[in-house]
């Protein structure tokens, strides 16, 4: 093995779970299997370098100039990577001999969960790093969790019981979770390990030591006795510090600039398990898209960070009157004082991320570029405070004061950047001209040189009679003169030879290697001295740290709070009223999700319902054919108690709600094939969760329950499940069922009330209403939504005289299904195609009619039109319209 060879093995053996990208000069190298798996990972060439144990050893690189593009490729697949860098000058390895290798290191472990880099991240989108632990005084079974987003500072501790493990991490979406791992070992949990195998990371158990945890919070966060953070359980303290030493050990030695970590407290939020979050897409739909969900529809902000923050509360609504009445009393302040919000919106546009630009600071990945988004975002501010104080605001006062920083710092920071900043430090020419004397004159000198360099080739050209001399730099010989091989008679005695090309040969001289040894001095001394005043720079702005936090997370609120005015006066939503109450009362409710989605496509306006749920109706039985809107009314109502809990204005004229505790939705069709469960099974345990942990405070959404079985066993099913909801937990309710027999339950349940969706036939076609309306339906109109899917018509007009013979036939599910009547040997007879055609034809319009017969081998262009016209006079002019269609 080569001595390189050997450095690289020593190194990947310290870090076999990662890919190791090896420094070797402008590019990035990886061997053996490594670079077997990101070739094929990043689509790029496998190559070979040299022979190990007399097999060829695979190789392949990426530049290191643009190494980060290929890290998120490796990173969105999973891989962690380990960045090797050479750690000194190759001069300094060369005094060792002249077989020395550079000495290199790791100096940071990239993982999915400890991303910094704009490139690698969702600027809108938190990435959430947790470290899961076993609370072992929480019984039979509880967690601990410690959740970081090291991009943005952002660090909280929580604990659950198992059964609520996934609702937790359903809510938070890590990025990465670190768990012991004898956890992953326990078969209770291996479902749900399985789920998030892709994000999953085992650690030996020994790194989950409480001792150890808590000696690193306090060296974190200088103090001395935990207990000053706060009311934190020891799981808890164990998982915080376990989760600052796996940031410690990835990041080798470095931490981002953190806030304290904040107790996420249980009751104070509105809870919502992990099959509710999916069945309403609040923050993504079930193909983990952004577009569509209640997020995406309601995101109306102009900061990253804002988004961020309103995401935030999407996820996590309150579950406190007082808290919730705090955040919509700022909506309520931009939503009356337009020029303000107006105002606040211009002054955010723009506005840089500073709490992730001040983690790649902390971090020692900042480029000039963070420090000039600071002092943006501080000057912002600034301006921001302003105009609150001019409006006198008592909602936004408190607020406003959490705006803090230095006019010292903003003043040093427009001082000592140029408007025009390069990405990147190494090069320099970032520090503004006039900041420093000394460095102007380094400038002076290395500018200046270019002239010289002219001066030079200007004499040696006239000296010895040379036009085409020139004086040319290159990265392999530095400065050097070139000389056409037709010249090279009339060169100087002091020329030595460097180099010999096909047309020319280059020379050096003393005089020109003078001058380059100072250029060289003056260049390297000037990005020398820029590089100490950057770092300067980051002190100072590390330094002041929490109030710069403060500053950008007050900007996040102001930017949430006045988009969710600016979304209220847009789309005409409503303040609603919140109370400890079990009643809600929304008039004219809409979908936010759907009724945006109609105006993006310019189609027909929403079809707005009121839903109206008392102590004495809090059941509702909601009946009626499918498309006709029953499962959208079930989410918009759910939705609009997410968006009231978050401190938002809701899409109705009017809202009065009892603020719910939890939140439960089981909605839509679906298997879960790995867990070996089928679609009835997967509806069972989601009304499972139900109705062991709802409350009286509860909202529950129920659509289908029982389809997947047996008419009866359904049936059995439905009628149980809506009984224990309406005498035993007795909540808020929406019910919605295609069994018609459950109405007749609204005789016996004093609490329960049957409501239809409102359809009208005209002409032998279902028109759907979308009006919810007091009553039951009678039918289900499935042959026509099968008909509107494109069923075949010979299924259709079969499917419509076994409907008849089974309606006719009450109790038929007592006998064979081949003892009814349209099985008895007169009907055995086989349907030709033909007997469906004209069946179908003697209910077709004059439209169908006329085509059926058409023969278009003798029709003229002239008929056709003259056809078209008598059509369009039979269905404009005379055809009445349903007058629940105008409405529409």
């Amino acid at each position: 093995m080569t001595p390189m060879m050997q450095q690289y093995h020593q190194i990947k053996k310290q870090y076999p779970d990662c890919l190791l990208f090896y420094r070797m000069g402008d590019f990035y190298e990886l061997f053996l299997e490594d670079a077997i798996q990101a070739a094929e990972a990043l689509d790029i060439t496998l190559t070979r370098r040299g022979k190990a144990e007399g097999e060829d050893i695979p190789m392949c690189g990426v530049p290191y100039h643009a190494y980060e593009n290929y890290l998120a490729r490796l990173v969105r697949q999973g891989f962690r990577v380990a960045i090797c860098e050479q750690i000194e000058d190759p001069s300094e390895a060369k005094k060792r001999g002249p077989k020395s290798v550079v000495k290199r290191d790791v100096i940071r472990v990239v993982t999915p969960g400890t991303l910094t880099e704009d490139t690698l991240l969702e600027a809108r989108i938190n990435n959430y790093l947790v470290v899961l632990t076993p609370d072992l005084d929480v019984r039979p079974k509880g967690f601990s969790l410690a959740v970081m987003d090291i991009s943005s500072a952002f660090f909280s501790l929580e604990s659950c019981k198992k059964e609520s493990l996934e609702e937790t991490l359903a809510r938070l979406r890590p990025s990465e979770l670190v768990v012991p791992e004898k956890l992953i070992q326990e078969p209770d949990l291996y479902d749900l390990f399985r789920e998030w195998r892709k994000q999953l990371h085992p650690l030996p158990s020994s790194r989950f030591d409480r001792e150890n945890a808590i000696k690193r919070l306090e060296s974190v966060y200088g103090i001395k006795a935990v207990e000053g953070f706060g009311a934190f359980s020891q799981a808890e303290m164990t998982a915080a510090g376990t989760l600052l030493d796996y940031v410690h050990l990835t990041q080798k030695g470095g931490l981002p600039v953190l806030r304290p970590p904040q107790r996420v407290i249980s009751g104070k939020f509105l809870e919502i398990d992990a099959s509710t979050r999916r069945n309403l897409e609040l923050l993504v739909t079930p193909t983990g898209e952004r577009k569509g969900s209640l997020f995406s529809a309601i995101d109306q902000t102009i900061t990253a960070s804002g988004s961020r923050l309103l995401a935030q509360y999407v996820a996590l609504p309150l579950a406190y009157c007082d808290e919730i009445d705090e955040r919509l009393q700022r909506v309520d302040a931009f939503f009356q004082l337009h020029q303000l919000r107006e105002e606040v919106r211009s002054i955010l546009k723009g506005c840089p991320d500073m709490e992730r630009s001040l983690a790649r600071l902390s971090l020692g990945r900042g480029s000039p570029r963070d420090l000039a988004a600071l002092r943006d975002g501080l000057h912002k501010a600034s301006q921001l405070q302003k105009v609150i104080e001019r409006s006198a605001h008592e909602a936004l006062a408190s607020l406003k004061n959490q705006i803090s920083f230095q006019d010292v710092l903003i003043d040093r920071l427009t001082r000592s950047l140029k408007e025009e900043l390069p990405p990147h430090t190494r090069e320099g020419g970032f520090i503004a001209d006039g900041y420093l004397p000394e460095l102007d004159e380094i400038r002076r000198l290395r500018d200046e040189g270019s002239s010289h360099v002219k001066n030079l080739q200007t004499t040696y050209s006239e000296q010895y009679g040379i036009p085409s001399l020139k004086i040319k730099h290159n990265n392999i010989i530095g400065y050097h003169i070139e000389v056409t091989t037709n010249h090279i008679s009339k060169v100087g005695s002091d020329f030595i030879h460097r180099q010999t090309t096909a047309g020319a040969i280059r020379y050096s001289t003393p005089a020109l290697a003078e001058l380059e040894q100072k250029l060289n001095q003056a260049a390297v001394h000037a990005l020398a001295l820029e590089l100490r005043l950057f770092e300067d720079l980051i002190r100072e702005v590390v330094a002041q740290a929490d109030p710069i936090l403060g500053t950008a997370q007050a900007l996040a609120v102001f930017d949430v709070a006045s988009s969710l005015a600016h979304l209220a006066k847009m789309r005409n939503y409503c303040r609603p009223q919140l109370d400890g109450s079990q009643d809600f009362d929304v008039r004219s409710g809409r979908h936010a999700v759907v009724e945006q989605a109609l105006v993006a496509s310019n189609e027909t306006t929403f079809c707005a319902n009121d839903c109206l749920i008392e102590s004495q109706s809090r059941q509702w039985l909601l009946t009626g054919p499918n498309m006709a809107g029953k499962s959208t009314f079930l989410r918009q109502n759910a939705l609009i108690v997410v968006l009231a809990q978050i401190g938002s204005y809701v899409p109705a004229a009017s809202a009065r709600i009892g603020v719910v505790d939890r939140l439960f939705s089981r909605v839509g069709a679906s298997d879960d094939l790995a867990r070996g469960r089928s679609t009835f099974m997967v509806e069972m345990v989601e009304t499972a969760a139900i109705l062991n942990q709802a409350t009286s405070k509860s909202f529950v959404i129920l659509d289908e329950v029982g389809r997947g079985t047996s008419t009866y066993d359904g049936l059995s099913l439905a009628w149980a499940v809506l009984e224990h909801l309406h005498d035993q937990i007795k909540c808020r309710t929406l019910f919605a069922t295609h069994y018609h027999e459950l109405t007749d339950l609204e005789q016996k349940m004093m609490n329960l009330v049957c409501y239809t969706m409102k359809v009208r036939e005209w002409k032998g076609e279902v028109i759907f209403l979308h009006q919810i309306v007091k009553g039951a339906a009678d039918r289900s109109y499935g042959l026509h939504v099968a008909r509107l899917a494109g069923i075949p018509p010979i299924v259709i007009h079969r499917a419509e005289n076994f409907l008849k013979i089974l309606e006719q036939s009450k109790g038929y599910q007592e006998r064979k299904i081949l003892d009814l009547p349209l099985f008895s040997t007169a009907s055995t007879k086989p349907v030709e195609m033909n007997e469906v055609a004209e069946a179908a034809l003697q209910q077709a319009s004059v439209v169908e009619k006329t085509l059926s017969v058409l023969d278009l081998e003798t029709l003229t262009p002239r008929a056709a039109l003259d056809m078209l016209f008598e059509w369009k006079h039979l269905l404009t002019p005379e055809k009445e319209v349903v007058p629940e269609m105008k409405k529409i």
